[in-house]
């Protein structure tokens, strides 16, 4: 098979160590159950409901798939009132106007010779099918994620935001891979997609749509994958500042908070004390930098009145992990 055929085939994952590798190499460090869920997804053709509090890698990791995989990342965001219209068609209505005024102004050319009426509306009929014709469909996320040649990753990103009737709209698609437009017949992927779907669990999603999907739940990562994720993320960041960050946030996720700092936010906080030429954690310079971390003033008060503490704890850390 010549190079240009094969570039047109799906890519196939053949083992769980490749996919660990192939994230690693798009820069996301995954853990060994999330690497095993891709690789499971791929050969069985069903999508990934991911759960988990926000922040801890569920869109990153539709993004890194594809990234890696060299295919599309076709998103689609969720919201209350989210429908069809929105995620999967809708007609070019401009469009449509325009051939209306060009089949006004043309329609005595088309009908001229007819004999009788019947003969002159089938005319018209035939003419004004083409209004619901491909050319004239506007695709929107979930159908262009079907019509990807060599496949794609569609993300349906915060799926517990939409209402319950978007979500039983969405069953044939996980099903089947396919969706079926009233004026145009059924849609069926060619290659279906890696189809990715995310929850921060704001609301149960029905027992239907779980059934299609295999379930991943990210959590909060322990302290050596972290670690991974930080030195990953900011490079050259110090090995004694990468385990005092660590080890002060694990503390943190230890209290009773509104809002526990995710690994997005332990990023953050850590390129801010790369930014800030820290090497090591001082009390005032933590305490200066809380609202990184976390984003509720009552959270910043609870964990201020441990700071000391914590501090110190994280930088014992350091000869600990020597």
């Amino acid at each position: 098979m010549h190079n240009s055929e094969q570039d047109k085939l799906p890519r196939l994952i053949r083992s769980i160590d490749e996919v660990d590798t192939g994230l690693g190499a798009a820069g996301y460090i995954a853990s060994r159950q999330i690497s095993t869920a891709i690789y499971i997804a791929h050969h069985l053709r069903k999508p990934i409901l991911v759960e988990g509090p926000a922040g801890v890698g569920k869109t990153e990791l539709a993004k890194s798939v594809a990234s890696w995989l060299m295919l599309p990342l076709i998103r689609l965001q969720c919201y209350e009132g989210l429908d069809e219209s929105k995620a999967l068609y809708e007609w070019k209505y401009g469009k449509q106007l325009l051939y209306t005024q060009i089949l006004r102004d043309k329609v005595g050319s088309l009908i001229g010779d007819a004999d009788d009426l019947d003969t002159a509306l089938a005319r018209l009929h035939t003419f004004g099918d083409v209004f619901f014709s491909k050319s004239f469909l506007e695709p929107r996320p979930l159908l262009r994620a079907l019509e990807q040649p060599r496949g794609a990753v569609l993300l349906i990103d915060e799926i517990d935001k939409s209402d319950q009737e978007f979500e039983a709209f969405l069953l044939e698609i996980l099903s089947d891979y396919q969706v079926t437009i009233p004026e145009i017949g059924s849609v069926t992927a060619a290659v279906p997609p890696i189809v990715v779907l995310t929850s921060n669990s704001t609301r149960d999603l029905g027992d239907a749509l779980k059934r299609r999907c295999l379930h991943l739940h990210i959590g909060f990562p322990d302290e050596k994958l972290e670690a991974r994720i930080i030195a990953s993320r900011v490079p050259g960041i110090d090995a004694r500042l990468l385990v005092q960050i660590v080890a002060f946030v694990q503390q943190l996720r230890g209290l009773d908070l509104k809002k526990l700092p995710s690994v997005s936010e332990t990023i953050d906080w850590a390129r801010v004390m790369v930014l800030m030429h820290t090497s090591v954690l001082a009390e005032d310079v933590v305490r200066d930098t809380l609202n990184v971390l976390l984003k509720f003033e009552s959270d910043i008060e609870t964990a201020a009145k441990r700071v000391a503490d914590f501090t110190m704890k994280a930088q014992q850390a350091v000869a600990v992990n020597r």
